[in-house]
């Protein structure tokens, strides 16, 4: 095979099974396309790491797919780079990176549509796919970057609102053609790999959440934009390792990634400012609602959540340093 090369990274916790469907479906793609995929096993401790390692031997994979062991369960970011990392297996680095969800399945001509676009329009840093459901429902997949008044709009819901932030409002609209975002959910994204070597890789001090939004960030203000290929469809099922449509309430590492994205993007007042009018838009959605006698749609706690993690904040003890995010891609045995 010849043209550009690609690494296909899957992260896989706790879902072997349909991570060998991802697989499959990511293979028949890359026919014809140079390159490997690898499954990152991050600490699943369910047999995940045995079972996949056994599928890539019966199944005729070898060569071809590699599975990795994260070592510890540092995050999505964290699993995804110790793939990028570890290149392709003969050394030799990729030219692009392709993050695929473990529950997303490119349909036909998924892979081959990003890579073509990407080699077409060369200043172009990421490039992502139309995602969907299984039932063909559209995924809301493409943003704006979150600013203070995108938190009140997000939080207040009320027309009038809206419709005068309109252009703070973050999820776009499905587009409906190719066009450029702030940023893409990681479900399905390409990446070039000379662009990551300058912006680095993703930032290990998210766990979960906020990760492609930083990323997309960093690529934009170093100049390289993010494009919607509306051509380019998968199918998602989502949420089935983060169980984040079943939240009783909101997880810390989300109250953490939420704090660390506006902190280290605007600043420790920003991000008070975030959490603030955040608060104050809940409390008076709360308010319409109880007028209205609508649903409570929000998880519990959640403004009490949002102002206690934030006035704990300066008090809670440093995590340890993740790994650099400006690590480029390293070949396969660089740690």
């Amino acid at each position: 095979m010849t043209g550009p090369g690609v690494l296909t990274i899957i992260l896989n916790y706790k879902t072997a099974e349909m991570t060998l469907d991802s697989v499959r479906a990511a293979l028949r793609e890359m026919a014809g396309i140079a390159g490997e995929i690898i499954v990152v096993d991050n600490d699943s401790r369910d047999g995940s790491f045995e079972a996949l390692t056994a599928a890539v031997a019966t199944e005729g994979w070898t060569g071809r797919v590699r599975v990795l062991a994260a070592g510890h369960n540092g995050g999505y970011g964290a699993g995804n780079n110790v793939g990028i990392r570890a290149g392709f297996a003969n050394g030799e680095r990729p030219d692009y990176v392709y993050i695929l969800n473990s529950d997303a399945f490119p349909d036909p001509g998924a892979i081959r549509v990003l890579v073509d676009y990407l080699e077409r329009h060369p200043a172009v840093g990421f490039a992502g796919s139309y995602i969907h459901g299984p039932d063909g429902e559209p995924h809301m997949t493409a943003f704006r970057f979150p600013t203070l008044l995108g938190e009140l709009e997000g939080a207040t819901r009320m027309g009038p609102v809206s419709r005068l932030l309109a252009d703070h409002v973050v999820p776009l609209p499905v587009p409906e053609e190719t066009r450029p975002v702030d940023w893409l959910a990681g479900a399905s994204v390409m990446a070039r790999r000379t662009m990551l070597d300058k912006i680095g890789l993703f930032d290990e001090q998210f766990f979960l959440y906020y990760e492609e939004t930083d990323l997309c960030r960093r690529a934009n203000r170093a100049g390289w934009p993010t494009i919607y290929v509306r051509e380019s469809s998968v199918t998602h099922i989502g949420s089935v390792s983060t169980g984040a449509k079943g939240w009783k309430r909101v997880p810390g590492y989300w109250l953490d990634s939420r704090l660390h994205y506006f902190t280290k993007n605007h600043g420790p007042a920003y991000a008070a400012g975030a959490t603030l009018v955040s608060v104050l838009g809940g409390l008076l959605w709360r308010g319409r609602r109880f007028l209205q006698g609508e649903p409570n749609t929000d998880p519990p706690y959640l403004q009490r959540d949002l102002v206690t993690h934030c006035l704990r904040a300066p008090f809670r003890r440093a995590k340890p340093a993740p790994r650099p995010a400006q690590a480029a891609i390293a070949a396969p045995d660089t740690p």
